[in-house]
C-alpha cells in the first residue's frame, strides 16, 4: 500500500508520473514483477533494494523510507526457512536426513508407523496436484481482474485506447487529445513563439495556435498536426539549442519511451546519453542530436493514444 501511495503522489508539484515501463528499466526488473510490487492485492513483497530505489525514483517523502525498509525487512524475515533440523534416529532405526520418514533397520526395509501421511494415502498425490492447479488458475484470474495503480489512474484521466502507437509515420494530433500528444504539441508551439498553456489538453486554444502556425507556413489551417505540420513544428535539439521548451519536449518523450531522463529544459550530457541510447535502440545514427528522424521515432515510441 505504501509503494502504491508513492506512485500515486509522484506527479505532485507539476511533475510527470513515470511510467511502469521506465521504472522497471531503471530498477532492473521486468514490468510484470514491478506491477506486483505496486499492487497491494498481490502477495509479492518488494525487497529492500527495490524499496530504496523506488523511494528515490518516485521522490517519496523522506520520512517514509525508514518505515518502508522496516516493512520490507519484516516481510523478508517472516518467510519460512527451508532448513529443517536433523531427525534423531530411534533405537533400531537408521539416522535419516531431515524431512524424511524414519525407516526401521533390518532386512525388510519397510517403512514404520512414522511414515508421512501422504505416503500412506493412495489419493494424496492426485488430490494435492488438483488443489495446486485450482489455486494457480484462481490466482491468475484474480490478477487479471485487478487493475494496476497506473492503469486505473490513466482510465480516470481519459478514455484510453488499447492500441499503442505503431509504425514510423508521423502520428496525427488533433483537438481532444490529452497527455503526451497534447503536451508535445504545446511545448513545440511555445518553442516556435506561441504562448500557449502547457496543460496536456489539446483544447480550442491549442487548435487555434496550430492554425496560426500552419497559415504562417503556407499550410491548410485545419488545426491538426500531421505529416505536413510535424516536420515544420519540431526543432533540432543539441548542445546549441536555445529553446528550453523544445529540449523539455525531447526529455519528456525520452522518459516516456522507457529511457529515464530528467526534465530540465537544458541539453545536458545526460540528455545526450539518453538520446544516443534511444537512437541505438531504434537503429538510428547514435548522434545524440534530436533531429527529424529522432523526433518521429520518439513520437512512435509513446504509449496508447488518449483522447477525450
Amino acid at each position: 500500500m505504501l509503494l502504491r501511495m508513492w506512485g500515486a503522489s509522484s506527479a505532485r508539484d507539476g511533475r510527470e508520473k513515470p511510467t511502469q515501463q521506465s521504472l522497471a528499466k531503471r530498477l532492473g526488473v521486468d514490468q510484470t514483477t514491478l506491477s506486483r510490487y505496486l499492487n497491494p492485492a498481490h502477495a509479492s513483497n518488494a525487497p529492500r533494494r527495490i524499496v530504496e530505489q523506488l523511494h528515490s525514483a518516485l521522490r517519496a517523502p523522506a520520512d517514509d523510507l525508514v518505515r518502508a525498509c522496516a516493512l520490507a525487512e519484516a516481510a523478508a524475515g517472516a518467510a519460512p526457512s527451508r532448513k529443517r533440523p536433523a531427525v534423531t534416529a530411534a533405537p533400531g532405526t537408521a539416522s535419516v536426513p531431515a524431512g524424511t520418514a524414519s525407516v526401521p533397520a533390518g532386512p525388510t526395509g519397510r517403512r514404520g508407523a512414522t511414515a508421512r501421511w501422504w505416503d500412506r494415502s493412495p489419493v494424496a498425490y492426485p488430490t494435492l496436484a488438483i488443489a495446486s492447479l485450482l489455486l494457480l488458475v484462481l490466482g491468475g484470474f484474480v490478477w487479471w481482474l485487478a487493475p494496476t495503480a497506473w492503469q486505473s489512474d490513466a482510465k480516470a484521466t481519459a478514455n484510453v485506447s488499447d492500441r499503442p502507437s505503431q509504425g514510423t509515420d508521423w502520428p496525427l494530433a488533433r483537438k481532444g487529445d490529452v497527455l503526451w500528444k497534447a503536451r508535445t504539441v504545446q511545448l513545440l508551439l511555445r518553442a516556435n513563439g506561441f504562448g500557449v498553456k502547457v496543460d496536456a489538453d489539446y483544447g480550442p486554444a491549442t487548435a487555434e495556435a496550430v492554425k496560426q502556425f500552419q497559415s504562417a507556413h503556407g499550410l491548410t489551417p485545419d488545426g491538426k498536426v500531421g505529416k505536413d505540420t510535424w516536420p515544420l513544428l519540431v526543432i533540432t535539439v543539441d548542445s546549441r539549442t536555445t529553446k528550453p521548451d523544445a529540449v523539455t519536449a525531447v526529455q519528456y518523450l525520452l522518459h516516456h519511451a522507457g529511457v529515464p531522463t530528467d526534465s530540465t529544459g537544458t541539453y545536458t550530457l545526460s540528455t545526450m546519453r539518453s538520446l544516443k541510447e534511444f537512437q541505438e535502440s531504434r537503429n538510428l545514427p547514435a548522434t545524440g542530436t534530436g533531429d527529424e528522424g529522432t523526433w518521429r521515432a520518439l513520437l512512435n515510441a509513446q504509449g496508447p493514444d488518449q483522447h477525450e
